[in-house]
């Protein structure tokens, strides 16, 4: 199946063949590449046959594992002496061999060749290919073995896309057949985190906190630096959403109320917020449908609790939703009608994944009264994204009330107004922020990956180490 842009990175099944004689050449010239991952990832083996690198640098460090996965590896150009480098306290070098020798002993051996099999994506395969030319040895492309999942490898379109990434990383690894979401996911926690931060002038500070990642300070954080993107995105988001609330460090009134204001029309904002949610729910349901139908065709999709049978459901649940606020009998039987296919498609499909029988009947049973509770409790869910919302207005609320009380005392009474203003802000700003930033993460987690992905993938590690040039004095 061709990938997509929102596909990770297409993998293409590889050998690295070379004769004994140039296997060493080879394999640094394919650790200097970087982009091939061999199969049984080395745990860096710290034993070793006496004599081994494995087993010097084990003694060098006198056998301690916390030390030895401190050791940075790294490999020498020709092949090293290696008792100059043990006695030269090359733990880089030593560690770099320790782990050729490991993949020397797992490679194939016929005759005078020498093989290892692994995964290379795919737009690398040429140029690997030509760099172990140079060495004797060939990079070979070879079928996809059947039932083997390749390794996932998700693209970098650019800054954004990066800055999304670790939303995805922290969940767990995308499956290699499943959509990339990192974009889509991003614009949708910034998007709820500035419902629940919603302050014009809280939300500039964090789109200045942003541009000041993208100069790149502070220095003492570069890991937060290409975070700069989605930092100032929730900035942003939060500028809007305060807009709309009229927030300005509270309710200041140096902002009109454009669209409500959440502590005098607090259900408003309620009901905003659950049918937004059913808004990105059905999104998840779609991606949830394409991945199915990647990982086990349309079968598959079709009965899926978070396939097309899903769907279904959920759509069922929200007409009758919908009928029932606006009293008509029409849309009520149109949505039973719904519901009731969806019940159907996903009892189906459940049934079938249990083996059948009466045991079978009663678990699948089970799973479809749970995934109904399940649908309308993980909607319903969305309706943090108001309370959060109002509590974050009500904290800017409760300090504005106060700096204007002690302002209307005058005098020295205005210092205080102040020094509350300004501490009230900080600390309302770093709760709200630690708040809505967990809980736009949970409801992504729980309620909308949940959908998306049902099975987690194996991360690409390719075998990189650098190449060291200088000679160790013998």
């Amino acid at each position: 199946m061709p990938r997509a842009d929102m596909a990770p990175v297409r993998m293409q099944r590889v050998a690295v063949v070379a004769p004994r004689e140039v296997l060493r050449q080879t394999l640094v010239r394919l650790a200097e590449a970087g982009c091939v991952e061999i199969d049984h990832p080395d745990d860096r083996g710290h034993g070793g046959a006496p004599g081994s690198a494995a087993h010097r640098l084990r003694r060098s460090h006198g056998a301690r594992p916390d030390a030895l996965e401190q050791v940075s590896a790294a490999l020498s150009v020709g092949t090293p002496d290696l008792d100059a480098l043990e006695r030269a306290g090359r733990t880089d070098l030593l560690a770099g061999e320790a782990e050729l020798e490991e993949r020397m002993d797992r490679a194939v051996r016929r005759g005078t060749c020498v093989a290892l099999a692994g995964w290379c994506p795919a737009s690398e395969v040429r140029s690997t290919a030509r760099r172990l030319a140079g060495a004797g040895g060939a990079l070979v492309p070879l079928r996809r073995p059947r039932g083997v999942e390749p390794p996932t490898l998700l693209a970098s379109h650019g800054a954004l896309h990066r800055s999304c990434g670790p939303l995805l990383r922290t969940y767990g690894t995308v499956p290699y057949e499943d959509l990339d979401p990192s974009l889509p996911a991003g614009i949708v926690y910034v998007v709820m985190f500035g419902m629940m931060f919603g302050d014009v002038g809280q939300g500039a500070l964090l789109l200045l906190a942003g541009v000041a990642l993208r100069l790149g300070r502070p220095r003492r954080l570069p890991a937060l630096h290409p975070l700069w993107p989605l930092v100032a995105g929730a900035g942003l988001a939060s500028v809007v959403a305060g807009s709309a609330y009229g927030e300005f460090f509270g309710p200041t009134g140096l902002f009109p109320v454009l669209w409500l204001d959440p502590l005098t029309d607090p259900l408003r904002l309620l009901a905003s917020t659950v049918v937004v949610g059913a808004g990105l729910l059905s999104l998840a349901y779609g991606a949830g449908i394409v991945n199915r139908w990647r990982e086990g065709g349309a079968v598959n999709a079709l009965y899926a609790t978070s396939g097309i049978a899903g769907a279904v459901l959920f759509l069922g649940i929200a007409v009758l939703a919908g009928a029932a606020q606006l009293g008509q009998a029409g849309y009520a039987i149109a949505g039973a009608a719904i519901v009731f296919t969806g019940l159907l498609l996903t009892v189906t499909g459940l049934f079938a994944a249990t083996g059948g029988g009466v045991g079978g009947a009663a678990q699948a049973a089970v799973r479809l009264i749970e995934g109904l509770v399940r649908t309308v409790s993980n909607t319903v869910s969305f309706a943090r994204l108001a309370a959060f919302g109002l509590t974050h207005a009500a904290l800017g609320d409760i300090v504005w009330r106060g700096t204007t009380a002690l302002a209307d005392r005058g005098g020295a009474a205005w210092a205080a107004a102040v020094v509350v203003l300004v501490a009230g802000n900080a600390l309302a700003f770093a709760i709200s922020a630690l708040v809505a930033g967990v809980q736009a993460l949970r409801l992504e987690y729980y309620e909308l990956f949940s959908r998306v992905f049902e099975d987690q993938g194996r991360p690409f590690r390719p075998w990189d180490l650098p190449v060291r040039h200088t000679e160790v004095a013998t």
